[in-house]
Order: structure tokens, then C-alpha cells, then sequence
């Protein structure tokens, strides 16, 4: 039984903003373990090397690329229906993408960047399970994953914009459970510290920065793309069969800290 609870074969999933780091990381372990995965983001070049690369790997599961933006509702619905059109049916949603396009006191954000983050960090997801969910409910099972980061956890003098939406997105995910959970659909949340992808380049390639994280981090270092897909992997397979509404913190114990 317990080979088994990691299994997701036969099972699709798409996962968004997943050409890079932490995406790309998780749609290569969720096919690693079976999964029919679609690959997906805003250029169509990426999305096709990257499913190239884990339909050639030894992993049990496939891939397709499938670009969207999205920050576009129309181009979300493509991407849906593109999918069960390939596909048949959507069994796991990962929400990645998210864009911080402002690094800085929170007083000083402009109208577009702080309106920018919000709408693809957690508008986006709140569209995305609105086209999926109610799928996932009529069949009685269903994973919904959002990655959310620590910054929600926590007051930021420089992230306060995205430290703000990430907070939102564990919020999403409780609602989703306690309105879906009923119907078979387990929506959780994964809340990684500092990562070394190119999304939070401006962080870890800041000496200070990287410094002062590692030095209070009981690990003593960053996290890596690969350490974040396991708990993807755990959320959307039935090792995870009793977890829902929660976030699951990867921050290699940062948090935990006086």
C-alpha cells in the first residue's frame, strides 16, 4: 500500500508559470510519478523544450505544452479547455506563476504594480479554479495546489505588495476547502522561503541579503527548485489523502527562528 501512495498515474495535471524553477521542478516530479502533465506559460518556445525534455526523460507520466498568460482570462479558459480536449479531464491544479515587479517600501509602490500583483497572484488562481473545481467536485476528487511563499507569513519592508497577495493565496485555498473539501476536493497551499530561482534572483544574488537568511536559516542555506516539488508531488497524491486547507512551509526552518 504505502508504493502506492505516491502513484499519479493516470492522472492530469496542469501547472502553471512551469518552464523554470520552481514550476518547472514540479511538473517534472508530479510526471516523474505518472502524471500527464501540461506544461504552461507565456512562451510557447519554453513550454515546448520543456515537455520535449520530460516526455525524454524515464519518468511513467508525459507532457504537453500548452502557453497562456495568465493574467488573461480568455487565454485560462484556452488553457482549460485546451486540456480536456487533450486530456479528457483535469485532476491537479498547480497555481504557480506570480510575478513581484516592485522591490521597495510599500509606500512608494505605484497604482500598476501593486494592481499587476495582485491580479496575477491571486486573481489569477481565483479564475483558474473557477474554470477547474467545479469539475474536480462533479467527479468527487480533486487536488488544487497554490504556491504561496513566506512571505505571507510574515511582515515584509520590501515585498509588502507580494507579501500581501501570498497571504491572500492561503486564504483562497482555506475557502476552497471548507466550501469543496465536502465534494472530494482538497485545495492546500505550499509556502517555500528563499529559493535559488530567477524569479527571486534579486534576493538571493544580494549578498546582504543571502547573508543575513542563511545566517538565521537552521540550515544554513537557500533552498533549491527540486526540494519544493516533493511536497507538490506529496499534495496532489494520496499520501496527502487527509490534508486540506493547509500550507505547508519549505523555508529550511527560517520561520521558525526567534
Amino acid at each position: 500500500m504505502t508504493k502506492d501512495l505516491f502513484d499519479l498515474g493516470g492522472r492530469v495535471a496542469i501547472v502553471t508559470g512551469s518552464t523554470k524553477g520552481i514550476g518547472r521542478a514540479i511538473a517534472e516530479g508530479l510526471a516523474a510519478h505518472g502524471a500527464k502533465v501540461v506544461v504552461s506559460s507565456r512562451k510557447a518556445a519554453a513550454c515546448d523544450q520543456v515537455a520535449a525534455a520530460i516526455n525524454a526523460a524515464d519518468g511513467a507520466g508525459e507532457a504537453v505544452a500548452i502557453p497562456c498568460n495568465v493574467s488573461h482570462r480568455p487565454e485560462l479558459q484556452a488553457l482549460v479547455t485546451a486540456t480536456r480536449e487533450h486530456w479528457g479531464q483535469i485532476d491537479i491544479l498547480v497555481c504557480n506563476a506570480a510575478v513581484n515587479p516592485y522591490f521597495g517600501s510599500s509606500l512608494e509602490i505605484g497604482d500598476d504594480a501593486f494592481a499587476k500583483t495582485l491580479d496575477v497572484n491571486i486573481l489569477s488562481n481565483h479564475w483558474l479554479c473557477q474554470l477547474v473545481v467545479p469539475e474536480m467536485a462533479e467527479r468527487g476528487r480533486g487536488a488544487v495546489i497554490v504556491v504561496s511563499s513566506i512571505g505571507g507569513l510574515k511582515g515584509s519592508s520590501l515585498l509588502g505588495a507580494y507579501a500581501i497577495s501570498k497571504a491572500a493565496d492561503m486564504q483562497l485555498v482555506r475557502n476552497l476547502a471548507v466550501e469543496f473539501g465536502p465534494r472530494g476536493v482538497r485545495a492546500n497551499c505550499i509556502a517555500p522561503g528563499l529559493v535559488r530561482t530567477d524569479f527571486a534572483r534579486a534576493l538571493w544574488q544580494n549578498e546582504a541579503i543571502l547573508d543575513r537568511y542563511t545566517a538565521t536559516s537552521p540550515l544554513r542555506r537557500i533552498g533549491e527548485p527540486e526540494e519544493i516539488a516533493g511536497a507538490a508531488v506529496y499534495l496532489a497524491s494520496d499520501a496527502s489523502s487527509f490534508m486540506v486547507g493547509q500550507t505547508l512551509v519549505l523555508d529550511g526552518g527560517v520561520t521558525i527562528r526567534e
